[in-house]
């Protein structure tokens, strides 16, 4: 059905999967344990990102894409990314899948099942993956996270609250900080252990205060969410961005990293900015950077004394004042507030919260 008709759908009831019980049943059954995946190697697990995502269309009530495009990154990770049309941020999500635990990072920008049913896509994936690698569903742990505290990136936490064997991240600092087991945050570097396949996990504020980065030793994807993004990156504090910048760059020379992932993409192919609230890209860029264009944008500063001055090339300067189309920006002890073109197709703005 397209949007139009969709928004004017009265669901009654939202059934769980049928694949999530049957199939937990014939497992059981069957009596039968497969041996481990093993999760582990000398290079990246190859992999590969789509030519195109699903982004939005001209007339939103008449899209009739998915609300959620899932593409299978390799056969145990997916990448989901919210349709433009029911949501302009458009969030990616990505979904690991270990032994014994499967991680979500990022829920999207949506709160009800009868909106978008976000929590039955991932049940779909979950069970889509044990039935290609012969597993019962109702073994593997669901961890519902988020790389911050915006709500376009945990509004959908609510959909998993009533599901067995879950367990999500609270809406505070300390629950966040609680729930990976930090006490020395941002600095402190921790293992999540999914079953043979490990997730290093580290503070990484900047945008806002609680923030984390994500590495998946798998695929060796460095996931930085909202802290750098192909897009407008906003920046609430900045010597703490320059400093995760600075441990970004530091585990790149420590790690191998296949790719950067941020969980936005605001700019087109050829670089042009999409203005905010944009909801139809037919050109954007790919989701994924290299650790090249880290390094270019944590060099730019540093040949730059003055903050607001960042404009290496091969972008031009786009200097201007930037006042806050989102929520209301967190107080800072600093008052420039620009846009700045940097290079990878990455931009920043001061004192704004995305």
């Amino acid at each position: 059905m397209d949007r139009r008709t969709f928004l004017s759908y009265n669901a009654a009831a939202l059934a769980v999967p049928a694949a999530l019980t049957t199939y937990a049943e014939a497992a059981a059954a069957s009596g039968l344990r497969p041996a481990p995946i093993d999760f582990s190697g000398d290079g990246p697990a190859p992999g590969s990102f789509p030519d195109r995502w699903i982004c939005g269309s001209e007339s939103l009530m008449d899209n009739t894409d998915p609300p959620v495009h899932v593409h299978w990154y390799n056969s145990h990770t997916a990448i989901l990314r919210q349709n433009k049309a029911y949501s302009f941020e458009a969030p990616f999500a990505p979904l690991y899948f270990g032994n014994d635990r499967v991680l979500l990072l990022d829920e999207g920008f949506t709160q009800l099942r009868t909106n978008w049913d976000l929590r039955g896509v991932v049940d779909e994936c979950i069970a889509d993956w044990c039935k290609r690698h012969v597993r019962d569903p109702a073994s593997l742990e669901l961890l519902v996270a988020f790389s911050h505290l915006h709500a376009d990136h945990y509004a959908a936490v609510n959909q998993f609250a009533d599901r067995p064997n879950t367990r999500y991240m609270g809406l505070t600092h300390e629950e966040m900080l609680g729930f990976w087991g930090m006490t020395d945050f941002p600095e402190q570097r921790i293992t999540l252990d999914l079953g043979g396949r490990d997730i290093l996990i580290w503070g990484s504020p900047g945008h806002v205060v609680s923030e984390f980065a994500y590495y998946d030793s798998y695929t060796q994807i460095l996931y930085t969410g909202d802290m750098f993004y192909r897009g407008r990156c906003y920046i609430t504090y900045w010597q703490p961005w320059f400093d995760s910048m600075a441990r970004l760059i530091a585990f790149c020379d420590e790690f191998p990293v296949s790719h950067v992932m941020g969980c936005h993409i605001e700019i087109s192919r050829d670089g042009t900015d999409y203005p905010y609230g944009t909801t139809w890209q037919p050109d954007e860029a790919p989701v994924q950077m290299t650790v090249e264009d880290l390094r270019q944008t944590s060099n730019s500063r540093r040949r730059s004394p003055n903050r607001a001055s960042i404009s290496p090339a091969p972008c031009s300067s786009a200097i201007r004042p930037a006042a806050s189309p989102r929520s209301t920006p967190i107080p800072t002890d600093t008052t420039d507030a620009f846009v700045a073109r940097i290079s990878g197709g990455v931009r920043m703005r001061k004192g704004a919260s995305r």
